[in-house]
């Protein structure tokens, strides 16, 4: 029986007392471009190679290995609440939310910013998928909202941001610095001065814990690690895109109630 993969924890989220972990490329059985612990069902890698790699990481997390969700992430705002497996595949939604103990849910990113909160008290917890899109849609402050809606208190939410695409290596056009000013006349300090005129920096991490603070929630935690800046460490699509490949796999971040 192979070992279970390599994974970070959030302090944070450790004395909360939840299973949890950030997942690397180490530790799984995928050939490049996906070696190793590509989890990612979105990607054109061998369905048995990640079937495996998510049960490695399933064992790591304490959990059967069906029953460990990811959904198939657009890029939305939407949450679900979750109590059990699909029953017909993943939904499209970005966040899930559960009470459920022994179920894990997961947030696959290769660069787009993955949080896993916990609301101890309440029992509750759940995983979030933002990239600028989700992020600006709203996708973490309705995971909050649902938290609530469950019984939570965001007082008592723990929240922790795992490796993502990070300022200074997130650089993009105007276009989209006024699209969140558009919404957010206070996001523009989230955006430094590019290489080019034409350039700006964005701070998406920054801008991720800034709606959840307004949210409510204040207990933050944050790996601090890029996933461009280690794409030997981190699955990521920009350095994918770099390096000229076809496809690319997905970081699994995970969490569940033990």
């Amino acid at each position: 029986m192979s070992s279970p993969p390599p994974y970070l924890v959030s302090p944070l989220l450790d004395a909360a007392g939840v299973a949890h972990g950030f997942f690397s490329r180490a530790g799984g059985v995928s050939e490049p471009p996906y070696a190793t612990l590509n989890t990612g069902p979105g990607s054109d890698d061998r369905p048995e190679h990640i079937a495996e790699n998510r049960r490695r990481c399933a064992v790591a997390l304490g959990v059967a290995p069906e029953r460990l969700m990811t959904a198939y992430q657009v890029h939305s705002p939407d949450v679900r609440v979750v109590d059990g497996p699909w029953a017909n595949g993943p939904e499209k939604v970005d966040a899930m939310v559960t009470k459920t103990p022994g179920l894990a849910l997961g947030a696959l990113a290769a660069d787009c910013m993955p949080f896993l909160f916990a609301e101890p008290k309440a029992g509750i917890v759940a995983a979030a998928h933002a990239g600028w899109r989700g992020a600006l849609a709203g996708v973490l402050e309705n995971t909050v909202a649902t938290i609530v809606k469950l019984g939570g208190k965001p007082e008592n939410i723990v929240a922790a941001l795992g490796p993502c695409l990070r300022q200074p290596n997130f650089e993009v056009g105007l276009d989209l610095l006024e699209t969140f000013t558009a919404k957010y006349a206070e996001a523009e300090r989230f955006f430094a001065p590019g290489l080019s005129p034409d350039k700006r920096q964005l701070n998406l991490a920054g801008f991720g814990r800034w709606r959840l603070e307004a949210a409510g929630v204040t207990q933050l935690d944050d790996i601090g690690l890029c996933t461009l800046a280690e794409p030997d460490r981190f699955f990521s699509y920009r350095a994918m895109r770099r390096r000229g490949e076809a496809d690319y796999g997905r970081n699994l971040s995970a969490i569940a109630l033990k």
